[in-house]
């Protein structure tokens, strides 16, 4: 597909998102809303400042996959991070173009470019692994709270090809994806004179090959990114209690694990918008919550993404203007 073509499916799907979101709006009523909302008031600045938590275990993570003499401060690789994860979740890149920025603000701090796109790759892909780890957590609680049933075996259905699909993704890169992709590319454009990008993605393959067989950091960054995924129920947890709706630690690493699933499913849609408010209203009418509390949980993390992730946006133009004004120097 062209870069055009593929502009224009992304414009499709956030405009149908946008119509999901503001039918499922006005079908409960903006004014419930809004009244779920003014209880919650300024706690939703404490949901933001809670995000910190998952932030901050993601990016220790992150941080192992990097080697020892490479690294950069931590404050860095976090202050990356949450430029990556604003990117991700307010503009349409398909919830990857971030991780490319990533690379890049590492890149542009001093660290060698193919070890920066090695750790993003491969923390990348522990991700997904420990995400398939947090859904199946999300349908055992699920079974266990109402039995099996058709949405239980659809998120196992899907939880399973999704990890085929991983695992050829992981044997992918370590024989050289990239080189392979550049190979490719030249054979369908004719052209032979690609010698730096070629040059590119064959350290790029090395240093993924390099940074796979590290068993200690793969270890170490899974950890650390499942620790991030168990983390985020404490924001379903806070959002609750602050809308006057407390719920138990079982139920919020449930609404947490398939809402998570969901969304990552719906990546084609900018933000999961409409995806993500109907799955909490799937998944708050099961576990008894009225509609307008489980849409209004939604919209509170929402609220923590525009909080987090507009400002974040702002620090990446700054980065790049910088950027900018040092090569012109």
């Amino acid at each position: 597909m062209r870069v055009g073509g593929l502009g224009r499916g992304l414009r499709l799907f956030l405009l149908g998102g946008l119509a999901l979101f503001l039918y499922l709006v006005i079908e409960q009523g903006v004014a419930e809303l809004a009244q779920a909302l003014k209880a919650a008031g300024w706690g939703l600045a404490l949901v933001a400042a809670l995000h910190l938590a998952p932030m901050t275990a993601d990016t220790l993570g992150w941080q192992r996959l990097v080697p020892a003499g490479a690294r950069l401060p931590f404050a860095t690789m976090l202050w990356a991070r949450w430029i990556g994860e604003s990117i991700n979740a307010l503009l349409p890149v398909a919830q990857v173009g971030g991780d490319l920025v990533k690379a890049r603000l590492l890149g542009q701090r001093g660290m060698p470019g193919d070890i920066a796109g090695a750790s993003v790759m491969v923390e990348l892909t522990l991700a997904v692994f420990t995400q398939i780890l947090f859904t199946l957590l999300g349908v055992t609680l699920l079974v266990l709270h109402l039995g099996g049933g058709r949405i239980a075996h659809t998120l196992l259905a899907g939880t399973a090809v999704l990890s085929v699909l991983l695992l050829a993704f992981a044997w992918a890169q370590r024989r050289g994806l990239f080189s392979a992709l550049v190979a490719a590319l030249g054979r369908c454009t004719g052209r032979r004179d690609w010698r730096a990008l070629t040059d590119s993605a064959a350290a790029l393959d090395r240093a993924i090959s390099r940074t796979y067989a590290d068993r200690r950091a793969l270890l170490g960054c899974s950890g650390w990114l499942l620790a991030g995924w168990l983390l985020g129920a404490a924001e379903v947890w806070l959002v609750m209690g602050l809308l006057g709706h407390p719920v138990g630690w079982a139920e919020a690493l449930l609404l947490e694990s398939l809402g998570q699933a969901v969304r990552a499913a719906a990546f084609l849609v900018p933000g999961a918008l409409g995806v993500q408010e109907g799955t909490y209203l799937l998944l708050g009418t099961l576990l008894g919550l009225e509609p307008p509390l489980a849409l209004a949980l939604s919209l509170a993390k929402r609220a923590r993404e525009l909080i987090l992730g507009l400002p974040g946006l702002a620090a990446w133009q700054m980065a790049e203007s910088r950027a900018g004004g040092r090569k012109g120097g």
